[in-house]
Order: structure tokens, then C-alpha cells, then sequence
């Protein structure tokens, strides 16, 4: 089927894909600690900063979508082909380390806001929770894959719904959204490179582009920039999933933080060092149901995190070899990037087996992502302006822009995360 023959998108889910999947999957486990940490601590004052990092995440996700669906190929893939490798053989060795460590610490908190709902043995969960991750992209076509990714990301309801059952003062809210208030100290610098962190994953970048790929593989389409002039259809597509995806990240965040602020931080809870511990935290504060809601959302979300975190560090991986890889490939066909998200999600299960402090893991996570993310958003900028690899389909002026600042905020967070 040619550009030409392709229809318009007809219903919501139609338009819906990897930009959806992508953003709910930013709010995982270890993010949704991040965000309470924040809202118990510092209470409304940082809530501006989720205002702000939705054009950072929604440019540089855009790019990377674009990269993906012109080429036909991920960004890692792009990287190989036109800039030296060692640099890539690095970014691909420590995006594996982050995601392993992130991947233990989404293991162990869904393992733990199950045993608070269900209780019972904590390393059985963990071990049950790897299973699945692993069986659901071993086994299942794309098609249904996918399918299950999109349902899974009504999980982050149960965020937006707690702050409906605490007790809200709107005005605070809406000064903490609107007035921007931050003072240059250490746990207020360390909090707002975290937030950051947190939401702009290299992770993303991976499993984005891949992700556009593989949906041209399952409608039998050519890459766009094959046909550049009927190419607008398919972007502006892409350019609704991806800032729909952003935005639902971005609203389950702050959810989080608002939830938090009202709750723990009204009631003097300043340290919350796991989302399990939050959840529990906002029982006696909020009730049952905001605890449920909290607890649910750990495992549903973790459900979603996991298998992209590995799925992301497979892409990068075998890319970077020149290895098969795809979901859209049988186990027997792609042997090599199965073999990794298996490998990478039990990594992440032998965290949990370790003598190992998971903030700590977290923390060393947050350094590796933050000191990752800077260099890869600018390979992936040089990538998507560069003609001889994006044709006439090279990103706009606009968006180049929108870009390169995200691209300068990331490095000035990777900065004060080293000074601090």
C-alpha cells in the first residue's frame, strides 16, 4: 500500500499509538516515588515545573517519532550508519545499566503495592510481575502487544482520580502551577533535577522511534520519506499521539504532586522514599480509596514501564549491532533482541535478590540518565536536521528550536546534578 492509498485516521484510537504508550510509560513506578517525594516535601511550590518540561518532552519525542517513521529505521540504527560508533557503543552500555536498574526498582515497587493490597511473599510478586513482563512481548503478536499497551495506560486514572478525594485548596494549587518559586539550594536543586530526570528519559527516545516503525511494519506502509510529498497525513497523526501521550504523562504527574502536597506534605509526611510508601502514607490521611487508587496505579504502571524499559534497551542494542529486532518479528526471527529484554528484565529481578538500597539504585539510575540524556538528544538533533538522512521531511525550524532548549535545559539539570 502506497502513502497515497492510506486513509485518514476515523476514530481516537486509530490516531493513538506510540506517542500514548510512550508518555503513560514515563510515569513508572520509580517516577511516581519521584513525583511523591517531591509533593510530600516541597508541597505545591514545584508544580510550575510540569508546566514547563511539556514542550521540552513533547519537541524532543517528536523528533525522535520522526526519525522513526521518515527512515524507517531507530534512532540508534540512524546513529550507526552516519557517526562513529564508539559514542554509540557507549550511550547503548549505559542506557542498558540505567534500564536494569530502573527495571529492578519498578519490579520491587509493584511487588510492594501488591502486598499491600494482596498480602503475601514480596520475591514471589517480583518474580510473577518479571514473568509476565517477559511472556507479554515474548509471546504475543505486535498487534495484540499493542493493544494491551494502550489499555494498560488507563492505570494512570487511578492518579487523576486521588486528588478528586483529597482535600484541595484551588488557590494553591493554582499559584503553585502559575507562579514559578525555586530557590537555588541543594534539595530544591536535587528536586527539580530529578523531576526532569524522571520525565525526560533516554528510554523514550528508543522506544518511540522504534515504536513508529514497527506500526508502518503492521499497516504494510513505506517509510515517509519515501514519499515525502504525501507524507502529511501520517504526521499530523503522529504529532496528535505524541502530544496527546506528553500531555497524559504530564497531568498523571502532577495529579501525583497535587495528591501528595494536599495530603502528606498538609500533614507534616516529608520523606517518602518509594511510591509503595506513598500510597501507604496516604491511607490514614486520605482514606481507602485514595490508597487503593495509589496502590492499583503502581501496577498498572509498572505493567507498561517494565516491558518498555527492556523493549527500549533491546532496540538500542540491536541497533547498534545491526542485529534483527522489532516486535512485529517472531522470537525464532529476532533471537537476539528477545534474548535482551529477557536478559534485561532479569537483571532487573537479580536487583531485588541483592543487599542493595533501591534509592540508592534509583539515584545511580538518575545520574547515569541525566549524564546520558544531554549527548543523545544532541546526536538525535544532529540526526533529524541532517538532509542527507531526512530528506525534504528534516524537522522544521520551529521544532528544531523547541529541540535544541530542551536539549540545553537537560544539560543544565546534568550540570547542577554533578555540582550538587
Amino acid at each position: 500500500m502506497s502513502q497515497a492509498d492510506l486513509p485518514e485516521p476515523r476514530s481516537l484510537g486509530d490516531v493513538l499509538g506510540p506517542g500514548l504508550v510512550t508518555g503513560a510509560a514515563d510515569d513508572d513506578p520509580s517516577g511516581i516515588g519521584t513525583y511523591s517525594q517531591v509533593g510530600a516535601q516541597f508541597g505545591f511550590s514545584l508544580a510550575w515545573t510540569m508546566v514547563v518540561s511539556y514542550p521540552l518532552l513533547a519537541s524532543i519525542q517528536l523528533i525522535c517519532a520522526r526519525i522513526g517513521s521518515v527512515t524507517g529505521h531507530g534512532i540508534a540504527h540512524n546513529l550507526r550508519r552516519h557517526y562513529p560508533r564508539r559514542i554509540l557503543w557507549l550511550a547503548m552500555v549505559l542506557l542498558l545499566i540505567a534500564n536494569i536498574i530502573n527495571i529492578g526498582a519498578d519490579l520491587g515497587a509493584m511487588a510492594a503495592a501488591l502486598n499491600l493490597i494482596v498480602p503475601g511473599p514480596m520475591l514471589a510478586y517480583t518474580v510473577m510481575f518479571a514473568v509476565v513482563s517477559i511472556g507479554l512481548e515474548v509471546f504475543l503478536s505486535y498487534e495484540r502487544y499493542e493493544g494491551i499497551l494502550k489499555w494498560t495506560t488507563l492505570s494512570l486514572l487511578a492518579y487523576i482520580l486521588v486528588p478528586f478525594v483529597a482535600d484541595l485548596s484551588l488557590g494553591e494549587v493554582l499559584r503553585g502551577l502559575a507562579v514559578p518559586h525555586f530557590k537555588l539550594e541543594r534539595d530544591e536543586t536535587m528536586a527539580l533535577v530529578a523531576l526532569l530526570g524522571t520525565t525526560i528519559s533516554p528510554y523514550l527516545f528508543f522506544w518511540q522511534s522504534g515504536q513508529e516503525v514497527e506500526e508502518q511494519h503492521r499497516l504494510h506502509e513505506h517509510p515517509l520519506g519515501v514519499f515525502p510529498r504525501r507524507a502529511g497525513a501520517a504526521l499530523r497523526k503522529i504529532r496528535a499521539d505524541t502530544l496527546t501521550g506528553m500531555a497524559v504523562t504530564h497531568i498523571t504527574a502532577l495529579a501525583i504532586v497535587i495528591a501528595t502536597a494536599a495530603t502528606l506534605h498538609a500533614h507534616g509526611i516529608t520523606k517518602i522514599t518509594s511510591a509503595d510508601q506513598a500510597a501507604q502514607a496516604l491511607r490514614p490521611i486520605a482514606g481507602e480509596l485514595a490508597f487503593a487508587l495509589f496502590a492499583i496505579g503502581i501496577v498498572g504502571t509498572g505493567l507498561l514501564a517494565v516491558p518498555i524499559l527492556a523493549g527500549s534497551a533491546a532496540y538500542a542494542v540491536c541497533e547498534t549491532f545491526g542485529w534483527s529486532e522489532g516486535l512485529d518479528h517472531k522470537p525464532r526471527e529476532a533471537k537476539a533482541f528477545y534474548s535482551v529484554i529477557a536478559l534485561a528484565t532479569l537483571g532487573g529481578l537479580g536487583i531485588n535478590f541483592l543487599k542493595i538500597d533501591p534509592m540508592q539504585a534509583l539515584y545511580w539510575a538518575a545520574v547515569v540518565n541525566g549524564l546520558l540524556a544531554p549527548p543523545l538528544m544532541v546526536m538525535t538533533m544532529l540526526v533529524a536536521r541532517n538532509r542527507h538522512i531526512m530528506g525534504r521531511l528534516a524537522i522544521s525550524r520551529r521544532l528544531e528550536i523547541g529541540g535544541w532548549v530542551a536539549t540545553a535545559v537537560m544539560s543544565a539539570a546534568g550540570l547542577l546534578f554533578i555540582l550538587s
